[in-house]
């Protein structure tokens, strides 16, 4: 993203230390203390950091960065540095702040949306698919009758093994072809890690102890377990009813 590209070349001329505080430069707490930083109208770092992340972290996290920041401050403020390039940075920073506030704002339609559509619905039934993987799903799926069987969705998602030909032989290769849909092979790896996150669905948890127990690496395991996933979306779609536990 070229926003982001321009503000840390910016940064690194402007308040270079500043990455010391936060790992995401370009998380909204970052971005807003940034804002701060050049505006020059905060006293208490305390309330801003903790304001702005909010229960995502402690008040003795929020507190360590208050302190660190405050030590750059110091020495920040005794260091000569373009104007223009601050306003340019602030600029910048503003400019991110708002398209996060626009994204969000449009994930929160599009949530609301997806719970309306029924195809959603029947995804989240199965256990470990909160709205935002089945809305992803399906979207990438579409309509599933298109598909003529759970095989061809398999290798619509290119999670269907290559094949590997020489002469008078072939044969099956344990890697996925990687046709197809890649958000959609991101969002069943996903649905199967939070399946198996605290046993949420034991079928897939089973399946996966069983590839593993086989020799199956973990990526393989894993993509075997997306391959079986779809499998199950396949069948509620087509069948238009929740999944059975």
């Amino acid at each position: 993203m070229q926003a982001k590209l321009n503000s840390r070349a910016l940064l690194e001329q402007v308040f270079p230390a500043y990455e010391q505080i936060f790992y995401n430069v370009f998380s909204t707490t970052s971005l807003t203390v940034l804002s701060h930083c050049l505006e020059g109208s905060v006293t208490n770092w305390n309330e801003v950091i903790q304001g702005n992340s909010g229960r995502s972290h402690s008040k003795r996290w929020a507190d360590e960065k208050a302190r660190k920041l405050e030590e750059l401050l110091e020495e920040w403020r005794e260091i000569r540095r373009s104007p223009a390039q601050s306003k340019a940075l602030l600029g910048m920073v503003s400019l991110l702040l708002t398209m996060i506030r626009q994204l969000e704002e449009l994930e929160k339609q599009m949530e609301e949306l997806a719970e309306n559509l029924p195809e959603v619905e029947l995804v989240r039934s199965i256990p470990g698919i909160g709205t935002k993987l089945a809305a992803a799903i399906v979207a990438e799926l579409g309509d599933v009758k298109q598909f003529s069987d759970a095989k061809q969705l398999v290798a619509f998602a290119g999670l269907d093994p290559g094949i590997f030909s020489s002469g008078k032989f072939t044969a099956a290769s344990t890697r996925i072809t990687k046709r197809g849909s890649k958000r959609l092979r991101r969002s069943l790896y996903l649905a199967v890690q939070c399946g198996m996150r605290k046993n949420a669905n034991a079928r897939i948890r089973s399946y996966y102890e069983k590839k593993r127990n086989e020799g199956k690496p973990y990526k393989v395991a894993v993509i075997a377990c997306a391959n079986k996933l779809l499998h199950h979306i396949f069948a509620i779609l087509q069948k238009g009813q929740p999944y059975q536990v």
